[in-house]
């Protein structure tokens, strides 16, 4: 009865959406990222579905076709892929939805319930006699495939392992709003670094994951301190840039740093996740500013071109300007002084 329930509610709310949303005339599926609320709060279907809708609000609701909406008390393998990813899979199967092609836009954790699914959907939706979807790429912000430290301390210390110091209690507080308690971890358990990389690390969907990263935080820096490497402020960039170890890296990219300057990065990302490749990154982008409407600055290509799943590609153009004041290049994208990251993914071609 609860599979039916999600069902009809996620149906129910798929109609808000632009029957002409699209990226080059691919429909878009939409798998958002961790909601902190609802570890406490354990809604129901019909307010996952709202809490999902609310979360695309700023852009994404009005480019996408359907939305993959889950609830952050659960786990990835358990009810988040029975109850409700799969509904939704099965509907967009019978509905032909991604006949020429899907893409999926993934926010953060919805990184990793995304790779779970490209590592079982074709199963799934064979045993029920129904045709695999045909997902040519995801187009991942801010992934956190690969996990995120925070949430190793924030499940070490309702565990009783890990000491609450002044500093972690508030950088814990800012990115969940509260410290949860033993009742609550939900999917904080998945997010675990060691966890995440070990959930279809190597997913029969050779699915091409393409990702945009940021290098900012929305909380001053409190919880970078408990990040290895450069970061958004939640994940670092071994997760958002798809490496496949974890590390503390400067960049996505071994010729470009995230502020577009033209230089060998030492510690740069050389080593990625089957079919990861970084397209953008912007250095004033923060995790949730990636999926906003309002402009962080300019961001530059580690990728110009990648390759989707169909055999097409996206592209972006890039200039290079000299600066005076650095005595070297900087590298940027072509309409990313004016244009949010999600506006340049949106409109890939």
């Amino acid at each position: 009865m609860k599979k039916t329930i999600a069902m009809l509610s996620l149906s129910t709310a798929a109609l808000s959406f632009s029957a002409t949303a699209a990226i080059g005339q691919h429909p878009v599926v939409l798998v958002h990222g961790l909601q902190a609320s609802q570890l406490a709060e354990r809604p129901g279907p019909s307010e996952v579905s709202a809490d999902g809708e609310q979360y695309w609000k700023k852009f994404w609701n009005t480019h996408a076709d359907v939305r993959i909406d889950w609830p952050a008390h659960e786990r990835v393998a358990g009810k988040i892929a029975s109850d409700y990813a799969w509904p939704k899979l099965k509907q967009l199967a019978q509905s032909n939805t991604c006949s020429n092609g899907c893409i999926f836009v993934t926010h953060s954790t919805g990184d990793l319930v995304t790779r779970y699914i490209l590592d079982n959907q074709e199963n799934w939706l064979l045993n029920e006699g129904l045709p695999p979807l045909n997902i040519i790429s995801t187009f991942d912000f801010a992934g956190a495939g690969g996990g995120s430290e925070l949430a190793d301390l924030a499940v070490n210390i309702i565990e009783g392992g890990g000491v609450l110091n002044t500093t972690l209690r508030l950088a814990i507080a800012l990115w969940l709003g509260e410290i949860p308690n033993s009742s609550n971890t939900g999917v904080l358990n998945d997010l675990k670094v060691s966890n995440a990389r070990q959930i279809a690390p190597f997913p029969d969907g050779r699915v091409p994951r393409i990702r945009f990263t940021g290098d900012s935080s929305e909380f001053l820096g409190i919880t970078s301190s408990f990040l290895p490497g450069h970061d958004d402020g939640v994940v670092a960039s071994h997760s958002t840039c798809g490496s496949s170890t974890v590390g503390r890296f400067s960049s996505c990219s071994r010729s470009v740093a995230y502020d577009g300057k033209l230089s060998y990065q030492s510690g740069g990302v050389s080593s990625f996740m089957p079919q990861h490749y970084p397209m953008l990154m912007g250095k004033g982008y923060t995790h949730v500013g990636v999926i906003g409407n309002i402009h962080q600055g300019k961001v530059t290509a580690a990728n110009n071109r990648v390759s989707l799943g169909d055999g097409s590609q996206v592209s972006v153009n890039t200039s290079d300007s000299w600066s005076w004041w650095s005595w070297t290049y900087y590298r940027y994208v072509n309409g990313s002084d004016s244009q949010t990251m999600s506006e340049l993914v949106s409109n890939l071609r």
